[in-house]
């Protein structure tokens, strides 16, 4: 419902209310990212090719749809349905109901076509909640600290799905037929389109949007005219690319890609570098190194949420520029373990490792100190990175909308989710088609799916592998410190701006001392004069 002008404070059940919509977030791509494509290679008779184009085409559509709903939920702050229902909270009522159409991908004996438009209906769905949904921890609360609350409940939230999506979906294949039943299938995807309609009514009770200003309230409601339609597009473009204007949010991107992309390359190469370069040398079937690497994934993924609780506060305290340098330190400490690893080849690692059958905790009952700190120290500190890169970005987009109406004079959140997860989509499809190419270049041989054990790589093949799963993550992170590095955003710079963003609306043109002119200056890249919609010059 529309609120009221009064100020309301959020608590822990509106921090984790909100959070909780990460589950879907996360556990959505979870099952699509670990599941669908072998579902459809192997109980639907589709090719290789046919089950990638499904999940890839709709990323294209996205380019439109992600930027189009941020556009839309913006502007309809001044209609009818913007002030009785919410222009954010309108299109999470709208997927309640359909989320369990998720089932409807996982049926079998279907044709290409039936996969290829259930799965786009569930990807529109899917950018429907997820758009207006990260714009509300910005509208709830203009507090620093608040800000990074919701962001880390939200990171917390999405790791613990992680880690459960991992365990969930093999838990119920293991007790409703087995492996090589279609319908547990079926069965995991209607229980996660429940748990995900369930997850959106707790982010609608414990969440509102941003109250009304006095002088809203006398804007009377706008009706949608034919001219009004036919125009929003050409303003979607154009409010697209003014963000990159905002100094703050370029350099924001850098970080963002940075982390993100890091990490993508990391999942494309990790799982290949430790059946090729781990396992060397081991007599492990192919079920036995994905079991060593489920493990590995999963012991990752524990310390992300330990450090996504630890850079919460270091975000707080000090800003998200130096949670941003230690997490890349930590990620760099790891690969560099791991190229040591490759260059060393400890003795006696593939016979201790052998002893394990690919459970990753047996290790500890080997007594072998070398199989231990390589299986363990590497990946937790791996994790500990990574946590972090996943939590600051979303902690400082809660921010950029403030920054935002100091030029512009509006709010616009939709806009920047939109743009976010539009370059976020964008890019994650050209790491990972990158990635791929170049280790096919490099010489890397499938696996046989009839044959149990490993095919021997070359060592053309394995260097490739073992360059691209170091250097990649390593060349992205340090470009996206160096772009951000004058990055002047923290709890007292942004303490500064909300100031001067007030004392703009209450009318003024000066600002009360230089040193906030020179914080606001810097964060927008606009001069002080040209702040709030006046002459919108480019510093």
């Amino acid at each position: 419902m529309a609120q009221t002008a009064m100020v309301r404070k959020p608590g822990w059940l509106n921090y984790w209310g909100w959070g909780s919509g990460d589950m879907l977030g996360a556990g959505a791509q979870a099952v699509i990212t670990g599941w669908l494509f072998y579902f459809f290679t192997t109980f639907c008779s589709l090719t290789a090719v046919e089950a990638g184009l499904i999940l890839g085409l709709p990323r294209l559509l996205e380019a439109i749809t992600c930027p189009l709903i941020g556009y839309i939920s913006d502007n309809l702050r001044h209609t009818w349905v913007g002030r009785k229902i919410g222009r954010r909270k309108i299109f999470l009522l709208i997927t309640i109901p359909l989320l369990p159409s998720f089932a409807l991908i996982f049926v079998t004996g279907q044709t290409f076509w039936y996969y290829l438009i259930t799965f786009i209906f569930f990807e529109f769905l899917y950018t429907m909640f997820l758009i207006p949904w990260e714009t509300l921890a910005a509208e709830m609360t203009k507090d620093y600290k608040e800000k990074a609350k919701f962001a880390g409940a939200r990171m917390i939230i999405a790791q613990s799905s992680a880690i459960l999506a991992s365990y969930l979906p093999k838990f119920i294949i293991d007790n409703f037929g087995g492996a090589n039943s279609a319908n547990t299938f079926l069965i995991m995807a209607a229980i996660f389109g429940v748990l995900f309609s369930l997850v959106v009514i707790l982010v609608v009770i414990f969440s509102w949007e941003r109250p009304y200003t006095e002088e809203e309230k006398r804007v009377k409601p706008q009706p949608l005219d034919a001219t009004t339609a036919l125009m929003i597009p050409f303003n979607m473009f154009r409010d697209l690319f003014s963000t990159l204007k905002l100094r703050a949010f370029r350099q924001h991107l850098s970080i963002y890609l940075g982390g993100y992309l890091s990490q993508d390359i990391f999942n494309t190469a990790f799982p290949i570098f430790v059946a090729t370069v781990l396992a060397a040398g081991t007599v492990f079937t192919k079920s036995e190194t994905t079991t060593l690497i489920s493990g590995m994934m999963t012991l990752m993924y524990i310390a992300q949420l330990v450090s996504v609780m630890i850079a919460i506060q270091v975000v707080i305290k000090t800003g998200p520029t130096l949670a941003y340098r230690i997490a890349i330190s930590f990620v760099a400490a790891s690969l560099i373990l791991f190229l040591t690893f490759y260059l060393t080849s400890p003795a006696g690692f593939a016979s201790g490792l052998n002893g394990i059958n690919g459970d990753l905790f047996s290790a500890f009952s080997q007594s072998n100190l070398g199989v231990i700190f390589w299986l363990f120290v590497p990946i937790i500190l791996a994790g500990l990175g990574r946590g972090t890169l996943n939590f600051v970005p979303w902690s400082v987009y809660n921010y950029l909308p403030d920054i935002d109406e100091a030029v512009t004079g509006q709010r616009r959140e939709g806009i920047f989710a939109g743009v976010m997860t539009l370059v976020r989509k964008v890019a994650q499809s050209g790491a990972i088609v990158v990635t791929g190419w170049i280790i096919n270049q490099g010489g890397y041989v499938p696996q046989p799916k009839d044959q149990a054990q490993l095919v021997q790589q070359s060592p053309e093949a394995i260097h490739t592998i073992v360059l691209l799963l170091i250097g990649g993550p390593i060349l992205v992170m340090v470009l996206g410190m160096l772009i951000s590095w004058r990055f002047g955003l923290n709890v007292r710079s942004h303490t500064v701006l909300v100031h001067e963003v007030e004392r703009l609306r209450a009318g003024e043109t000066e600002p009360e001392s230089p040193e906030n002119k020179a914080i606001v200056e810097d964060l927008t890249g606009f001069k002080y004069e040209h702040l709030w919609g006046r002459k919108p010059t480019k510093r």
